[in-house]
């Protein structure tokens, strides 16, 4: 009885530990890692955001109230507040990074991304946003240039009217190599649609393939991109 008690304390110890393991700070760097090494704009971590955020405003509220000094005088250590300090300055160069990645995607991407499922990635300050960059854009292309053009080549979309697909759009290079690495056992993965490309993935297994190849799973929370 007494062993079984002590066998299931310890794996209750493990849980916790390694829910204490993985904080939000954690959790910001995998979704920075991940949009940072994906070729396209990846699901807007709005839950995740929002607790770093309102984390930010706790710790720059208590650094604000005092001064290091005066949190010494009153007999807190001064490494602390050092360390506080340093995870402030952590949490926000990532929370600005990751928004900052994402922005440069949306002004390379705008168009393909309004007319495609890439669109719910979004937030809504970011819909926002690539709504207004589309309007400029189209503003300043007309006044500047497509209304000099002959009729046929005014689009911004199409090279000209005989286009049968949005030729003048960029997208994104889904067939780009990533590095990635397995979170959990997946097993024999198929890597195109023929079936020539098998490989085993195993847990912690560091690989080299292409973004598309492995798309679902980094959207499933499988795979992280390194």
């Amino acid at each position: 009885m007494a062993s079984g008690s002590g066998t299931w304390s310890a794996e209750a110890e493990v849980d916790e530990s390694l829910l204490a393991a993985t904080t939000d700070v954690d959790l910001l760097k995998r979704a920075w890692r991940n949009e940072k090494a994906a070729p396209e704009i990846l699901q807007f971590e709005a839950s995740l955001v929002l607790r770093i955020r309102e984390q930010i405003k706790l710790i720059c509220l208590v650094l604000q109230e005092e001064t290091v000094e005066e949190f010494v005088d009153n007999g807190v250590d001064d490494l602390i507040v050092s360390l506080y300090q340093m995870d402030l300055d952590r949490s926000l160069f990532l929370l600005r990074s990751y928004l900052r990645i994402r922005l440069q995607k949306i002004e390379k991407y705008m168009i393909h991304i309004s007319k495609t499922d890439l669109w719910n990635k979004l937030s809504e300050q970011e819909q926002k946003f690539t709504k207004r960059c589309i309007d400029i854009m189209e503003k300043h292309l007309n006044e500047s240039v497509l209304e000099r053009l002959p009729y046929g080549y005014q689009s911004i979309l199409k090279q000209s009217i005989s286009s049968d697909e949005d030729d003048m759009v960029p997208q994104p290079q889904l067939d780009t190599f990533v590095f990635c690495k397995t979170k959990d056992a997946v097993g024999a993965f198929q890597l195109d649609d023929v079936g020539d490309e098998i490989i085993d993935l195993v847990a912690d297994d560091l690989n080299v393939v292409r973004y598309k190849s492995i798309k679902g799973l980094v959207e499933a929370g499988q795979i992280d991109l390194v």
